[in-house]
């Protein structure tokens, strides 16, 4: 038979050494598909055991024509009973070539109508569709000229092991992971007795190929469907009597020593990749744990092999973030993985680069529709420089940066301790060409880049990004691992702005004789905005022995300082649950009760239409732009602000002072307002002095 194989672009020499392997003859790798003949049993080999494949068909038509007339009439001149019965389910998928004209879903509606047609005029009935587990899945490739009518016989993508569970997806397909592995030469490794590390695992898809080569496990072994179960052209006794093989040689090699190891920052992703190890009862062989990438070190005395996907930032701004990861890789082969052969997939030639090794080879590879490298970097020996983690060293050009952030740095260190401040901006933009922002945390450093334009060439923006990160960290004295970077962008209109919410490490710090747990690493904000320390303590003065409502909450700073000042009582409204209980453990922090406090989750909107109590103070920061499922529409402060400021006055008491903030660009109040309200612009007053290049405005309300 002549048989057709898919893969993901650049790996067909790889899957044409597998379907070598497994007894085809005429194998002919060409763009995206591997041609190949073979019994059906060469077929059936194929759907269990090419790793890096995509998809078996089998052609049962090829004709020419062009439009839609020609398709139906070459798709019902196939002699469909042969292949299903009237009683059985069908699902057609269908792939067009480069300037076809027609929608991939008509045309497969139209196949699929032809089908059904030839066999309903034979049978008096028709097969039923199903799209998700249909006994016969047909694919369609036309071409300008030509269409290929082919049955799929294994049924469904090939990357679907089985393993992952419901819900289960990886971002690397795991027949890519595969095929990556045996580019990479790790079946001659793990016959070797040498070790695998992924020190960015993930949910650990590399791991767990690596494991199924090493352990000889057929990756179609644990698929609960198999696409030519249902054709009328199956031979069950000899599938049968492969899986059996194939479970034997499983057996065989069960317990084969190998060493697997992987680390990921994140808990959720290690907790999945466990799981899929146990379903695939290679827990024994892959072992992973939770560490930053500092913190990763060599598995084994003898050198092996380090294949990991680490992320490469399709998003504008993304690849700056990422830099300090690539470094950091780059460290940890130099310093700790003398011998080892890293090999690293990426889709940024920028990003690669700040590794600061030479490729020994690259293979152009596409993981979806993104090019990518698979990059082979031997380390022979390392590096000698006696300078721990912060071996480079910052270009020339960035002298200019050097002499701005010490002088910062003095004035605003002084500054600081005099207030008893340790969050607090010691660069913010002060020299155009390092457009960054720099803020103190305590021991921990976060830079905020603001997101050069597309017009900037990348390698000039990450070196000028890699230059504040090493200057950074000499200038600031902390260690390179606690410079946190970030990336700001311009946001663009109705889009929304995103605060982080995933488990990142916390800090206490202080600021003015409150203490406050912050997370440097966090997402997008820390936990506190320290321009607004000012207005806190303007809220304090306003709020002894008055109750405080704090409206958009956020983590509840400024309820500490209303209730450590004497406030009555603070009322905490956010949605963010996660947020409100940061906000319990700040005033437990202070050596306040939260339990005599109110911390509602709720929409801020809902609850100032709902609540009828009156206030002495309101405070209100709300986000500049806002979307969510628990809110009706969304809030664009601009837009919207009038209409939340008449509402929130009409929750205070006659005597009572709303205090209203917004980091909005270019905001400008609503004129109306001022006329209905006694409104005074106390930006001079609130904003500190380590702000004053990126200024907030805020405004103290009362009604007349």
């Amino acid at each position: 038979m002549e048989l057709i194989a898919t893969v993901a672009r650049g790996l067909e020499a790889v899957l044409a050494d597998e379907l070598t392997d497994l007894g085809a003859t005429r194998v002919e790798p060409t763009a995206g598909v591997v041609r190949f003949e073979g019994e059906l049993e060469q077929a059936y080999r194929a759907c269990l055991w090419a790793r890096s494949a995509s998809r078996i068909l089998l052609p049962v038509s090829d004709f020419g024509g062009e439009g839609e007339q020609a398709l139906y009439e070459g798709v019902h001149a196939i002699d469909w009973l042969a292949h299903l019965g009237p009683a059985q389910t069908l699902a057609v998928d269908c792939v067009t070539a480069r300037g076809v004209r027609g929608h991939t879903r008509y045309l497969a509606q139209l196949t699929k109508d032809a089908i059904c047609d030839r066999i309903r005029e034979r049978e008096g009935a028709r097969p039923s569709v199903d799209r998700t587990r249909p006994d016969l899945r047909v694919h369609v490739h036309v071409a300008r000229e030509r269409t290929r009518v082919s049955l799929d016989l294994a049924g469904e993508a090939m990357h679907r092991r089985g393993y992952r569970g419901p819900g289960g997806e990886a971002p690397l397909k795991e027949n890519l992971a595969a095929g990556l592995l045996l580019h990479a030469g790790w079946p001659a490794q793990a016959a070797a007795g040498r070790p695998l590390l992924d020190p960015l695992c993930g949910s650990g898809t590399l791991l767990l190929e690596a494991a199924l080569i090493a352990r000889d496990v057929a990756p179609g072994l644990l698929r609960e469907h198999h696409g030519m179960a249902g054709w009328r052209g199956h031979d069950r006794g000899l599938w049968t009597r492969l899986l059996e093989e194939a479970r034997a040689r499983r057996d065989e090699a069960r317990a084969r020593p190998v060493r697997i190891v992987g680390h990921d920052a994140a808990e959720r992703p290690l907790a999945a990749a466990r799981r899929a190890a146990s379903r695939l009862r290679v827990e024994d062989a892959v072992r992973v744990s939770r560490a930053s990438l500092a913190q990763v070190r060599a598995p084994a005395s003898e050198p092996g092999l380090l294949v990991t996907n680490p992320p490469y930032g399709q998003r504008l701004g993304a690849e700056s973030e990422l830099l300090p990861l690539y470094e950091q890789l780059g460290d940890l082969l130099k310093r700790h993985l003398p011998g080892w052969t890293g090999w690293v997939l990426t889709g940024s030639p920028a990003l690669a680069r700040r590794i600061g090794l030479r490729p020994a080879s690259r293979l152009i590879v596409h993981n979806g529709p993104i090019e990518c490298r698979f990059l082979e970097l031997p380390i022979r020996e390392a590096a000698r420089d006696g300078q721990g983690p912060r071996w480079r060293k910052p270009s020339a050009e960035a002298s200019a940066f050097d002499n701005r952030l010490r002088k910062n740095v003095r004035h605003f260190g002084r500054w600081a301790r005099r207030r008893e401040i340790e969050c607090y901006r010691v660069y913010d933009a002060d020299i155009p060409e390092y457009n960054v922002a720099i803020d103190r945390y305590g021991d921990h450093v976060v830079v905020q880049e603001y997101s050069p334009p597309a017009s900037v060439d990348a390698d000039a923006a990450l070196g000028r990004v890699r230059d504040v990160l090493l200057v950074t960290a000499e200038v600031l004295e902390v260690p390179a691992e606690r410079v946190v970077l970030k990336v700001r962008r311009r946001q663009v209109q109705g889009e929304q702005y995103q605060r982080g919410e995933e488990d990142a490490a916390l800090l206490e710090v202080g600021e003015g004789g409150h203490r406050f747990l912050v997370s440097p690493s966090g997402h997008q904000d820390t936990g506190l905005f320290p321009d607004h320390r000012q207005l806190r303590a303007i809220a304090a003065e306003h709020a002894v022995g008055r109750s405080f409502l704090n409206l958009f909450a956020y983590t509840c700073s400024a309820s500490v300082y209303a209730r450590r000042a004497g406030s009555l009582v603070t009322v905490n409204v956010d949605l963010s649950g996660t947020y409100l209980e940061r906000g319990r453990d700040n005033f437990r922090l202070n050596r306040l009760d939260p339990a005599v406090e109110h911390f509602v989750q709720q929409d801020v909107l809902h609850f100032l239409r709902q609540d009828r109590r009156r206030y002495g103070v309101i405070y209100l920061n709300p986000p500049s732009y806002s979307r969510s499922h628990r809110m009706d529409g969304d809030l664009d402060i601009k837009r919207d602000h009038a209409g939340l400021i008449r509402l929130a006055c009409e929750r205070l008491e006659p005597d009572g002072v709303l205090l209203f903030s917004t980091h909005a660009r270019d905001f400008e109040l609503d004129p109306a307002l001022a006329r209905e309200l006694e409104v005074e612009d106390i930006s001079r007053r609130s904003v500190p002095d380590d702000y004053r290049r990126s200024p907030h405005r805020s405004f103290k309300i009362r009604r007349p």
